[in-house]
């Protein structure tokens, strides 16, 4: 489902945008908070960072192998402070966020896997990930489950560019929702039961690599390239364009 098939369909939606403060809340998101080694069960590994937001944050650990533990795990957050901390989101800050994703692992086994992090203070962790064992493209955690390979055919190999995205919307039904994409594929709207993500909840991306006791040079790299948060439904854009009384139009025709 577009935005604007959204928006022809929900003229409660744009009303609620169009006099809601979180919009300019949302468009004072310009940086990345990095935090490495969130998970460090290998803290021996060789690891590297590169943080050029927007137009790029990488991941690369290697050596990753030791006789015990889990794994190491990196991750971003969406930051308006310079990348001193992350960006806090109110429970009506609706927004699309999107960026191109490359996971690579050597070997592709024991499982590197990236992508999407929205720790939600309402109904925690939402995570939206490839993997390089399972060659999954899928949405687990917080309101549901949603498997792009079962339902649209996409599936993820080890070194391949996908584009990832998240839309958090006030839907038809006057209920906080969420959108998940792939490659411009959407998911079903998952709605929230009751309010939305809760006031105080994170967004970024994440890598995380298991540890292989018996392979000294396990190694993977996330690369988080074209990264993008902008304000949802973009009502903004639409305003300064005059397409709302067009959409207006349309909702009455």
């Amino acid at each position: 489902m577009t935005f604007l098939q959204r928006c022809a369909g929900c003229a409660a939606l744009v009303g609620f945008a169009a006099v809601s403060g979180a919009y300019a809340q949302v468009s004072t998101i310009h940086s990345a908070s990095v935090r490495t080694r969130v998970f460090n069960d290998v803290p021996g590994s060789t690891l590297g960072v590169l943080n050029n937001y927007p137009s790029g944050i990488t991941f690369a650990d290697s050596g990753v192998s030791q006789a015990a533990g889990f794994a190491n795990r990196h991750a971003w957050s969406f930051s308006s402070d310079g990348g001193t901390t992350a960006y806090q989101f109110h429970n009506n800050d609706y927004f699309q966020a999107t960026f191109d994703l490359t996971l690579t692992g050597n070997p592709i086994s024991p499982r590197k896997e990236a992508g999407f992090l929205l720790s939600t203070t309402s109904s925690g962790d939402i995570q939206f990930i490839v993997n390089t064992d399972g060659h999954e493209v899928v949405q687990f955690g917080g309101i549901g489950f949603y498997s792009f390979n079962v339902n649209n055919s996409i599936t993820y190999n080890s070194g391949d560019k996908i584009t990832l995205g998240i839309t958090y919307f006030l839907d038809g039904n006057g209920k906080n929702a969420l959108v998940f994409s792939a490659n411009g594929v959407n998911s079903p709207v998952q709605e929230f039961a009751s309010g939305g993500i809760g006031d105080g909840s994170t967004l970024g991306g994440y890598f995380q690599i298991v540890n292989d006791p018996s392979n000294p040079a396990n190694a993977g790299t996330a690369g988080f390239a074209n990264i993008a948060v902008v304000p949802e439904p973009s009502i903004l854009a639409l305003l300064s364009l005059g397409a709302l009384p067009f959409l207006l139009r349309r909702r009455r025709g």
